[in-house]
């Protein structure tokens, strides 16, 4: 007969999996989900799309700003205190959004549910850590990565579904009975958190520095639909002198929140900039797609979220066996499997569409996709496996910073690639050929940008290797 003290541990490791995923699928929900009430929010409250636009923006200005911070103060005054305070705001937050009575209060409520998943998106993985043994990191990482992918995929047709039955208020009510048990399951298995000798020290001006500079870049990227005006200009610059000063402080500063020398390991360097990369390409798909498959190809709605839900879905089925598979051959090695699928995937899309249709999109985002799966899984594994515990917290939100902010610029340096190779004002009107031509050219771009990523592998690794043989 087993003992329980035998089967104890192992259950409470599954449920605290559990509440983690829940925490990564929450958080991607609140991302995908919003997107597709604007136009009825846009009716309801009798505002422009540029106003509507800030319930989408509040949310990622938020996580985009705060990322880093919340994970360095996981770091200081425990993780499993702050993720609950996280799981718990945004479940409250998620409340009063949609129980706002105005678009401003709305928006408000937006950025404290961003706040709450930023915490949730930064503390998920550096629990990782605390709750698997090192050499089951990979299939955990692999788990959140299908959780999030799920959120992702299924946020716009839930979100559809649901304006459709209950009104718009449903998109965030749906996320309060989810957070509440998430939070249920988190307080009752989540690790205790371990008692630190040292005093808590944080450093408010690099953070303020920090989320001045993020909130700068974010709004140059976001502002104007892809259109570069002089505000995006000054707000550009803005963020440029802001990464002067943030280094300038975090130099002289006694309890930096970013400790440079951090950015010395060429592993941990090179991860973030290849996950940028990665992010960016990933994001060009969402954004050059549509309008490929509706006026090149001539799908209609319908067709068109089908044909896209094929990515997501991919990602879903295969973050696990990727996980797994890391576990098995080696993080590094698989991430630069992953990074040579994607690049396969580019160099696809510009050349088969055009002669194989609807089958020749689909075979390259399958390869893309899958290519994501394994590169996110592994290099997430690669990076959390081997930081050392008090820095789980801001590693953790240094990774799902260059996500999010591979995803901003994807969306306005590619979206902006795309509209030049069509030379049209006015994509919705462009020709078919033109369409078609435009998706060649800026997928050889994207191209180019894996091929950068795949450099930085190869060197990363050689210095990686050099460095342990000396």
């Amino acid at each position: 007969m087993p003992s329980t003290t035998a089967i104890t541990p192992t259950l409470s490791v599954r449920w605290a999996l559990v509440s983690l995923s829940l925490s990564m699928l929450l958080s991607s929900l609140g991302t995908s989900i919003a997107n597709v009430g604007l136009p009825t929010l846009a009716t309801v409250f009798d505002a422009s799309f540029q106003q509507v636009q800030w319930i989408v923006l509040a949310y990622l200005l938020a996580i985009t700003t705060l990322i880093v911070s919340v994970g360095r103060l996981g770091d200081l005054i425990g993780r499993r205190r702050l993720l609950l305070s996280g799981i718990g705001l945004f479940t409250l937050a998620s409340a009063l959004c949609g129980l706002a009575p105005t678009l401003d209060l709305l928006i408000g409520a937006r950025a404290l549910q961003g706040l709450g998943a930023a915490i949730m998106m930064a503390l998920t993985l550096a629990f990782v850590g605390e709750t698997v043994s090192k050499e089951k990191t990979g299939s955990a990482m692999g788990l959140l990565g299908t959780l999030s992918a799920i959120g992702t995929a299924m946020g716009p047709s839930l979100g559809g579904g649901l304006i459709a039955a209950f009104g718009w208020q449903a998109i965030f009510l749906i996320t309060v009975p989810l957070g509440l048990m998430t939070l249920l399951l988190a307080h009752r298995y989540l690790p205790v958190d371990r008692p630190t000798a040292k005093r808590a020290v944080f450093d408010p001006l690099g953070t303020l520095v920090l989320a001045l500079t993020l909130g700068a870049y974010a709004l140059a990227m976001t502002l104007g639909r892809g259109h570069f005006g002089a505000l995006n200009i000054a707000l550009l610059l803005a963020a440029c002198v802001g990464v002067g000063v943030f280094i300038w402080v975090e130099e002289r500063v006694a309890a930096p929140l970013i400790r440079l020398a951090m950015f010395r390991d060429p592993q941990l360097s090179g991860s973030l900039v290849m996950s940028l990369l990665v992010t960016t390409v990933l994001m060009t798909t969402l954004v050059v797609g549509p309008f490929y498959l509706s006026q090149a190809l001539g799908l209609n709605a319908i067709g068109v979220g089908l044909v896209m839900s094929v990515g997501p879905l991919v990602a879903a089925l295969t973050g696990v066996p990727a996980g797994r598979i890391a576990d098995r051959l080696g993080a590094r090695r698989m991430t630069f499997a992953g990074l040579i699928a994607i690049a396969l995937g580019c160099f696809l899309l510009s050349v088969l569409p055009s002669s194989y249709g609807i089958g020749g999109y689909i075979a390259p985002m399958v390869a893309i996709t899958l290519g994501y799966a394994v590169f996110q899984t592994a290099n997430n594994t690669a990076v959390m496996a081997d930081v050392q515990a008090e820095h789980r917290g801001v590693v953790s939100g240094l990774l799902n910073l260059s996500r999010n902010l591979g995803l901003i610029t994807g969306a306005s340096v590619m979206g902006a690639v795309f509209a030049t190779a069509t030379a049209t004002v006015d994509l919705s009107s462009a020709q078919p050929a033109v369409i078609a031509s435009g998706m060649r050219l800026t997928f050889t771009v994207a191209l180019g940008l894996m091929g950068i990523a795949c450099l930085v592998a190869v060197g990363g690794r050689a210095l990686t290797t050099g460095r342990d043989q000396r």
